[in-house]
């Protein structure tokens, strides 16, 4: 939600706007995926216990057919007259139970008697609708009874069912044992009946329009408003040979999206009423009130008057509001009168005071310097260096001789050039600390009474420079750390450089009160909305959070052993002049501390032309 807000207008009428639009549609959208996570599955499940049930419908219909195939030719097998038959083969048997009208009273297109080992007694194939024989349907059963293991298909119940493909026509199969009518006896072949079924008949039985086809299909395929249904019709040893195809309504499934469609549109109109009620009574309780407050503060700023608000006699937060802004408004009235009472003697001699404190600091380096050099030995004695030249002017000098000395005078040369080249840094950076001294004279000459005028600076190059000058500071061996690339800001070099390195000699105050001899100050900066920010962390003595608030206070200090506190005050006053800012942070004492300043960041045109 935060930033969702950094992304929200600046009104806050609109941003309420926003966020309740925002809440609205994220609402909705919950709801919605909650209704289509519990409608959608739940009729989707209804569906598929739909489809199921036709299937298992379909099955038991294609089983029923095929099974009174089976009970028919039961019949046949359990009678002593097929017994006698597969003995001895008659014509009149032949002609009584293979007639159209027994093949009609039967309500079977095909009868075969078959020998134990596969051999055909008799087949015959009749057209049901005209009796007339089917040379062709005859002989491919015949074929397929040539395919078929009789015995296995029988061997469990004496009798089985099964479903097989005689070329385009498909055909439910009885086939049984040839035995007495007890029972009894060993078998002696089988009595095989075949009753042909169609799209038609398919259709009658399931009370749909239903068709036979060949070929491999999904078991279901929905559509948009129907589902297509393909079971399998078994064959011999359960193997498929076709599917009874047929399509039946989704009427559960349509039934759930309607129900989803109208749940989804009446919350979607419920939050929408809700959300125009909370925006009505949003603008009329809290945003005009609101307006009235931020009108009232605009005359305040435009005429500098402190009028009080009349709000203040509501007995709400809004009224409760416009009490603490007159009490306030109260509080300034009396601060502003004597302030300007303290003003002019404070702010001339805090400004004095200032620059006196500014300059001690940018001298402090120039000190150390002249120190350094007026203790520093010189690299070679000159006695020597004279007594080694005049002993290599003899001519009886021994080569070996001659070589140690021409060595030592060549090291001693090189002690002389990098003792000198050493002088020559000290004094540039002792010339640069005079140069800081005299930017702050002039600067305070300059602008004794005036605003400081801000130009494009890059603090990288300030901190990089008062770096330089604060390792002389304190006699401490102090590390530094800081970024490599620019960060421009809006600044006035001349103050941000006193204020960065007033910073940089607390940083090394607070190491030295550690009481440490090495230090080490890091520096990071990053820019964000038009504003950037540099963190200055030692690894000092730190402070204790709870003292945070007095730090900037005229006088304060968190040592004890000084006394002035001039430095953050003078700092923190400098940087609000600026259009910035500055805060300290620690952990507590012994954990370090941290100084942050936020500058307003250089236009991108600005830092071109700098």
């Amino acid at each position: 939600m935060p930033r969702l807000l950094t992304h929200a207008p600046r009104s806050l009428g609109a941003k309420l706007v926003f966020v309740l639009t925002a809440v609205g549609l994220a609402g909705a959208a919950a709801i919605t995926l909650l209704l289509v996570a519990v409608i959608t599955p739940s009729f989707e499940r209804l569906e598929a216990e739909a489809i199921a049930g036709h299937v298992e419908r379909t099955r038991v219909a294609l089983g029923d057919y095929a099974a009174k195939v089976e009970n028919a030719v039961r019949d046949y097998g359990d009678w002593n007259a097929s017994y006698e038959y597969m003995v001895h083969p008659g014509r009149a048997f032949e002609q009584e139970s293979f007639s159209p009208l027994a093949m009609q009273n039967l309500d079977v297109s095909g009868m075969a008697y078959v020998t134990p080992d596969g051999g055909v007694v008799i087949a015959r194939w009749l057209d049901p609708a005209t009796g007339r024989d089917r040379p062709e349907l005859r002989a491919r059963l015949v074929q397929a009874i040539a395919r078929l293991d009789l015995a296995r298909a029988t061997a469990r119940r004496n009798s089985a069912h099964f479903y097989t493909r005689l070329g385009s026509v498909i055909a439910a199969i009885g086939v049984a044992q040839v035995r007495r009518s007890d029972g009894s006896g060993a078998p002696r072949g089988f009595v095989l009946m075949a009753r042909t079924i169609t799209s038609a008949q398919l259709s009658q039985l399931l009370q749909v329009a239903a068709r036979l086809e060949f070929g491999n299909r999904p078991a279901a395929v929905p559509e948009s408003r129907t589902v297509t249904i393909a079971v399998p019709v078994p064959g011999w040893v359960g193997q498929p040979i076709a599917n009874a195809t047929f399509a039946v309504p989704r009427a559960v499934s349509l039934l759930g999206q309607r129900m989803l469609g109208f749940a989804v549109a009446g919350t979607i109109v419920l939050l929408a009423v809700l959300l125009l009620v909370l925006r009505r009574l949003i603008a009329r309780l809290v945003l005009a009130p609101l307006g009235r407050v931020e009108a009232h503060m605009q005359r305040v700023r435009a005429s500098g008057a402190l009028t009080l608000l009349e709000e203040a006699d509501r007995p709400d937060e809004v009224g409760s509001l416009g009490c603490s802004f007159n009490a306030m408004l109260t509080q300034l009235k009396d601060l502003r009168e004597q302030l300007e009472v303290q003003s002019f003697e404070l702010g001339r001699t805090e400004s004095a005071i200032a620059v006196m404190h500014n300059v001690r600091n940018a001298l402090n380096p120039i000190s150390t310097i002249l120190s350094q050099g007026v203790a520093q030995p010189p690299a070679v004695d000159r006695a020597l260096f004279e007594r080694a030249v005049g002993e290599l002017a003899r001519d009886d000098l021994p080569p070996a001789r001659r070589e140690k000395l021409l060595a030592f005078l060549t090291a001693a040369v090189d002690a002389f050039a990098r003792d000198r080249a050493w002088q020559r840094e000290q004094l540039a950076t002792g010339r640069e600390a005079m140069r800081v001294v005299l930017d702050i004279i002039g600067e305070q000459q300059a602008h004794a009474h005036e605003r400081p005028v801000l130009e494009p600076v890059d603090v990288t190059a300030i901190v990089a420079q008062n770096a330089a000058l604060a390792r002389y500071a304190q006699g401490l061996s102090i590390a530094f750390s800081f970024p490599a690339q620019p960060f421009w800001v809006l600044a006035n070099r001349v103050i941000l450089s006193q204020v960065i390195g007033n910073l940089f000699g607390n940083a090394g105050e607070a190491i030295a009160a550690g009481g440490a001899d090495t230090g080490s100050i890091t520096v990071s900066a990053y820019e964000q909305d038009g504003r950037t920010t540099i963190s200055i962390r030692d690894d000092g003595e730190g402070f204790a959070p709870e003292t945070t608030a007095g730090l900037f206070q005229r006088g304060f200090s968190t040592r004890a052993h000084k006394s002035g506190g001039l430095g953050l005050h003078w700092c923190a006053n400098s940087m609000n002049a600026m259009g910035g800012g500055l805060r300290l942070e620690s952990a507590g004492r012994g954990l370090g501390a941290s100084a942050i300043l936020t500058l307003p960041s250089a236009p991108a045109e600005m830092r071109a032309a700098a």
